[in-house]
């Protein structure tokens, strides 16, 4: 799974990586550590926009959701049945990459999880990467306000990363850089999904 994540980079860095210019870019702030459970706005480039950066809440909400309780849900999505599922299945061909510069795992070092040992990730051939996204657009129905929501894709870990996520034995689908413009355009998801990842780096975090 993937629930905290790190974007620390300068504004100009990520644009310039990404090819983005971002719209609001007071709206931006670096994070060392972002928690899903804030839900907060974080730079995220839908399929629609792919030339600019844009502030979506983390953690989606359908369209057809009556109120937002379900973004606890839905920060994480499974790559292998976000067709499936009745959160995700109107979003699979709503795509965005969800910028970040590195992501937190725990390694349980006993069975109920009681001895932690917290990691940083990050890949070793990208400083700023995207994370694959589905997003939707939900609309408020008692203040009309339109949100932007997303969730990251999830696949099964690799056999190095499953020794770090040793409990769920997932991973965040990381894009390769040249994937990007695939994932948006609408290449199958399933594409995505383990065996596909990028070389990636742990380091202890005290």
């Amino acid at each position: 799974m993937c629930y905290r994540t790190k974007l620390n980079s300068k504004l100009n860095d990520i644009e310039r990586t990404l090819e983005a210019r971002f719209i609001e870019p007071d709206a931006y702030k670096p994070q060392l550590e972002i928690n899903a459970f804030t839900f907060s706005k974080t730079p995220v480039i839908s399929d629609e926009n792919q030339g600019e950066n844009q502030m979506f809440n983390w953690g989606l909400i359908p369209f057809w959701a009556k109120d937002d309780k379900i973004k606890k849900m839905t920060l994480n999505a499974k790559i292998e049945t976000i067709s499936e599922k009745p959160s995700f299945r109107n979003s699979v061909k709503k795509r965005c990459l969800i910028i970040a510069d590195g992501y937190f795992e725990w390694q349980w070092k006993d069975p109920k999880g009681k001895n932690k040992q917290k990691f940083l990730i990050t890949p070793t051939d990208q400083e700023i990467f995207a994370f694959a996204g589905i997003y939707s657009t939900w609309v408020n129905p008692q203040t009309n306000e339109a949100l932007n929501t997303y969730s990251i894709l999830t696949t099964e870990a690799n056999e190095w990363m499953a020794e770090i996520h040793n409990n769920k034995k997932r991973m965040p689908v990381l894009l390769k850089k040249q994937d990007h413009q695939s994932w948006l355009n609408g290449y199958d998801h399933s594409n995505f999904a383990f065996p596909y990842e990028v070389p990636l780096i742990a380091t202890e975090v005290a």
